[in-house]
């Protein structure tokens, strides 16, 4: 074992029901399961009393396996293990079935002096432990695992090796469709063991907070890659005799139709998995191998649009919302895609949206809804784009419009025409950095004198990847690294600590979650000046920078030294030093 662990004693266990109870409040207490669905599982359970309350939970699939496991790991004072940390092979000496072990969802995972250590996924379920003690002969400890991780050791330990996926894809029809034959398509995609097997994808992809899952046709084989806190990660996928059935269940799923794969598709998919409200944006482009699909995961429960959750400091959230709270002008967001940029969008929409502001959005995707604003979903196909929209609600006398992009000219003319009218407008750009965002518009052919009486301020942004607090380890940055960084312009500290992940059973990678690094540039009379010399962006930037602006990158490496990053996340996605 990689990581020793001190099993509970099975006897030093209460009564279950107590248990269960404490369970079920703790994971209310932390969001992860609501009221109202504790309620329909305690009825159902009573309907029908077999198994457990907390089993009957994750078999509903209002909370994850992973969730439950932590609860009663918590509960019980017992470890949590993880299959990757059980040795490599079963303990000797040890005859119980392995039907038994499949069926009750326990394997047993070494033999020490206090006994048989047993992981199991239900502790209030007693039977199997009360038997696993006759059988063997010996006290057993209690490890709590993960259901899904427990019946893939057993298969690992006992059986032909495969993993749960595995075991769906022996039972797939190994008929492989013809690209004409739709019906047979749609049949297969409808079969119980390809929708388990697209479900369990999903489910997977929920547990280790992917934002996107990229299912990829290749010649040889079917490639499938989560990306978790903006990193990609390649992951178990089924066999490439799969890859049509697979694709076709998604697209199913999304309302697309499964008979064009010559064109891109766009579509949605709304499910509840591991008990959370998910909303997938899916997309389907031809390849040379079939088509590519990529799922954007929006979780509507857990997005939270506060400025302090997104990476701003007090003093850069003020100036920021000093901006935001100006009557009419431009506050643009730049940042490459994936940098975080509409959900800073929303944020701000947020902290002005009161009765008294009639705010209209006119976006593609409209990819959250929020209560109390006028959301458009731009249509190309039917002639609704981001210009004949805009044009459209300037008659809904709004006081704030929310542009998605400013993709062309003609959206800037109408964007730059309604802050002179006295909107504020909100937008992004694709562009590297704040003083990026001028040059760009510039580039596009908006007029100098209109772009530096409009634009009020430009924020750029990208996204590093946040230490986990609860495993990162500090530790004395070396004399070379505080003099190539400048580590003394950022704290009083010293000596001067930089933070470098740790790792955790159920936190391998070190990091959880995003936070953004963030530069805002605030047009002032010297900058318009730049802006109407038609100044190249290190001008301007020299002159943000002399007038007060932080970098992306200096704001990057300050929050390496508050612990919440580390720098090679901050060079990673700045590319500076």
């Amino acid at each position: 074992m990689s990581a020793v662990v001190k099993p509970a004693s099975v006897g030093a266990m209460k009564a279950t029901d107590d248990h269960e109870l404490a369970v079920c409040t703790l994971l209310v207490a932390r969001g992860r399961l609501k009221d109202n669905d504790l309620a329909r599982a305690r009825r159902l359970h009573e309907e029908a009393p077999e198994g457990t309350l907390t089993a009957l939970l994750a078999r509903l699939g209002l909370v994850s396996e992973r969730e439950l496991a932590e609860a009663w790991a918590e509960r019980l004072d017992a470890p949590l293990l993880a299959a990757r940390d059980a040795p490599d092979m079963p303990p000797v000496d040890f005859d119980i079935s392995v039907r038994f072990l499949k069926q009750q969802h326990v394997v047993p995972v070494r033999v020490g002096d206090d006994g048989l250590a047993l992981m199991v996924s239900d502790p209030a379920d007693t039977y199997p432990l009360h038997a696993v003690r006759l059988a063997a002969g010996k006290p057993v400890a209690l490890c709590i695992g993960v259901r899904s991780e427990i019946d893939d050791l057993i298969e690992r330990y006992y059986g032909q090796g495969r993993s749960a996926m595995g075991t769906i894809v022996e039972n797939l029809d190994g008929s492989a469709a013809e690209e004409d034959d739709v019906e047979h398509l749609r049949d297969l995609a409808s079969e119980a063991p390809v929708i388990r097997l697209v479900n369990l994808i999903l489910q997977r992809a929920v547990e280790q907070r992917a934002s996107d899952v990229h299912i990829e046709p290749f010649e040889n084989r079917l490639k499938v890659r989560y990306r978790i806190d903006g990193v990609l990660h390649e992951v178990e996928a089924p066999p490439s005799s799969s890859t049509a059935a697979v694709i076709s269940r998604v697209k199913i799923m999304a309302k697309l139709n499964i008979a064009e794969r010559r064109l891109p598709q766009d579509g949605r998919i709304q499910l509840r998995v591991q008990g959370k409200e998910l909303d997938l944006r899916v997309s389907t482009v031809p390849t040379s191998f079939g088509e590519s699909v990529v799922m954007r995961i929006l979780d509507r429960e857990t997005v939270v649009f506060d400025f302090a959750s997104l990476g701003f400091t007090e003093n850069f959230r003020e100036r920021f919302v000093e901006v935001l709270q100006r009557p009419h002008g431009i506050l643009l967001v730049t940042g490459p895609t994936g940098s975080g940029k509409t959900t800073t969008l929303y944020t701000a929409l947020s902290k002005i949206n009161t009765p008294g502001v009639k705010i209209i959005t006119v976006e593609d995707p409209v990819e959250y809804q929020l209560e109390g604003i006028n959301q458009i979903q731009v249509k190309p196909q039917i002639g609704l784009d981001f210009a004949n929209a805009l044009r459209s609600i300037m008659r809904q006398d709004p006081d704030v419009i929310m542009i998605g992009e400013m993709r062309d000219l003609e959206t800037c003319r109408i964007a730059i025409q309604s802050a002179l009218t006295g909107h504020l407008v909100l937008s992004t750009l694709h562009t590297n950095s704040a003083s990026g965002g001028v040059t760009r518009m510039l580039d596009m052919g908006v007029e100098d004198y209109l772009l530096g009486s409009t634009v009020n301020g430009i924020l750029a942004q990208r996204l590093v990847r946040r230490l986990d607090p609860e495993t990162a380890i500090p530790y004395e940055a070396p004399p070379e690294v505080v003099k190539e960084f400048e580590l003394e312009k950022y704290t009083d500290e010293r000596p001067i600590r930089l933070w470098k992940p740790g790792t955790s059973t159920s936190n391998p990678t070190g990091y959880r979650g995003r936070r953004a690094i963030l530069e805002f540039l605030v047009m002032s009379d010297a900058l318009r000046r730049l802006v109407m010399q038609r100044a190249d962006a290190g001008e301007i930037e020299r002159q943000a920078r002399a007038e007060g602006m932080r970098t992306m990158y200096e704001d990057g490496i300050a929050k390496a030294v508050a612990g919440i990053t580390t720098i090679e996340e901050v060079l990673r996605v700045t590319q500076e030093g």
